[in-house]
């Protein structure tokens, strides 16, 4: 018997049918006049209910770019304005769903018929000189950028191909500055979230325990942990430890950064930096505790988590949007600290290609995802902050139930850092984890690595 659809992929799945019309409507690979196929065949194709399909399908009929004949189906609908324009937006994959942007794009093309938008999807791997690529051969004009990625870029001397924008007013000013180079503005922040520790609240009420608050440490989690780990196949704790986005934390939260002799030579032997490596391997290495799982990414800490077995994860507001159709009462907490109480932001901003032919559309593009109303929609419909204060500070009710402590960011808006902070550009927090995945395998001890990391690291 076929496997049924899961529900918590439902929103992935409509999503891919929307943006797959979306994009063989306006690349022209469904031309006009041309019937889409069935709602039944539809439905099929993606794994959708007949009212799923209904509802993409309801979109695209907002965005004018389908229209419903009476008994007979759906077809691709004429331009409503003359002189339309497309442009074309490169986005991550996972935007999609954890910044709603499929809802976002199509609200844009009821605002703005005039401008219909193509999507691209961009590769996570090689993505500077990947986005080049797709800048000089004119297949982006609008694209999705992370902090990681911007600085790949800037380091590599790519930021000339970005245009250079004006920052919108009421936005987080410590996000605006992580994507200002020279003064110039060459990305604007469209959401972010810092890591944060997730926890089963139903979990911590069944063994009668306390739920995490700010002034926990990793002990108090490792022996939280040990508490809710159960004889079942439960563990206490779990994070893909091998994900850039998760393990400099530890570095961060040593209190110490990286320091460089007059020859450029770093210092990581006898450093608080190794104290921070130390703890991240003990907090792995926890038997009972901490799962021996073969992760493939960051996802499949919200898949065990979902799944109940395990009680808390490192995760961030992003990833919230993996278990959205949890069975149970889940919040966030600040993350356990070791010598400082700090963590990792993590910020996607859109960036504009400087030889864009439309460069007015994609300004309007931009304008729109940045101004409140998409904002307001991204906060109302996802777990993802928005870059908008307002929009990410607004107390209504939404489409998606936020656990109680969701505005916790607010108050730990200090203890917000970047990797540059430590004085480690991306390059070099990807050769440190080459190097790292030695010692937390154990097939390294912490001599030999400290000296390994700065010799990568010269």
């Amino acid at each position: 018997m076929p496997k049924k659809p899961s529900r918590t992929t439902f929103h992935k799945r409509l999503d891919h049918m929307v943006a797959q019309l979306r994009e063989d409507i306006v690349s022209g690979k469904l031309s006009v006049g041309e019937h889409l196929p069935s709602e039944v065949e539809l439905g099929k194709q993606y794994q959708l209910s007949k009212n799923s399909v209904r509802k993409g399908l309801d979109m695209l009929v907002d965005e004018q770019l389908i229209e419903k004949v009476p008994r007979v189906g759906n077809r691709v609908s004429s331009p409503a304005v003359q002189g339309s324009v497309t442009i074309k937006l490169g986005y991550y994959t996972s935007v999609m769903e954890q910044m709603d942007l499929n809802r976002l794009l199509s609200d844009f093309h009821v605002a703005y018929a005039h401008i219909r938008v193509q999507t691209v999807a961009l590769p996570y791997d090689n993505y500077a000189q990947a986005i080049e690529e797709y800048m000089k051969g004119g297949m982006v004009d609008v694209f999705t950028i992370n902090h990681t990625d911007y600085q790949l870029v800037v380091d590599s001397g790519r930021q000339e191909w970005l245009e250079p924008m004006s920052p919108p007013a009421g936005q987080y000013p410590f996000l605006q500055s992580a994507f200002k180079h020279r003064d110039r503005y060459l990305a604007l922040p469209f959401a972010f979230s810092p890591v944060v520790l997730c926890y089963n609240r139903d979990h911590f009420a069944d063994k009668g325990l306390e739920e995490p608050d700010s002034g926990w440490t990793w002990d108090d989690l490792t022996e939280t942990a040990q508490k809710l780990a159960d004889e079942r196949g439960r563990f206490g704790f779990y994070f893909y430890f091998l994900s850039q986005n998760r393990w400099p934390v530890f570095l961060l939260q040593s209190g110490d950064s990286v320091r460089y002799d007059a020859q450029g030579r770093p210092s990581f032997c006898g450093t608080k930096l190794m104290e921070g490596l130390r703890k991240c391997r003990e907090l792995v290495d926890k038997e009972g505790v901490f799962p021996r799982f073969a992760a493939e990414n960051d996802a499949d800490a919200e898949a065990l988590f979902l799944q109940e077995k395990v009680s808390m994860i490192m995760t961030t507001y992003f990833s919230l949007n993996d278990i959205r159709e949890a069975g149970f009462s889940f919040d966030v907490a600040p993350l356990p600290y070791l010598n400082e109480p700090r963590t990792l932001l993590l910020s996607v901003a859109l960036g504009m290609n400087r030889h864009s032919e439309q460069k007015e559309a994609a300004r309007t593009l931009v304008d729109y995802l940045l101004g409140e109303a998409a904002q307001l929609t991204m906060r109302q419909n996802t777990f993802s902050i928005p870059s908008l204060k307002k929009a990410a500070e607004w107390r209504g009710k939404g489409a998606v139930k936020h656990p109680s402590r969701y505005p916790m960011y607010r108050e730990i808006i200090p203890s917000f850092r970047w990797t540059t902070d430590i004085h480690l550009n991306t390059r070099q927090v990807e050769a440190m984890h080459r190097e790292l995945k030695w010692f937390w395998s154990r097939m390294e001890e912490e001599d030999t690595i400290c000296r390994r990391l700065e010799e990568a690291l010269s």
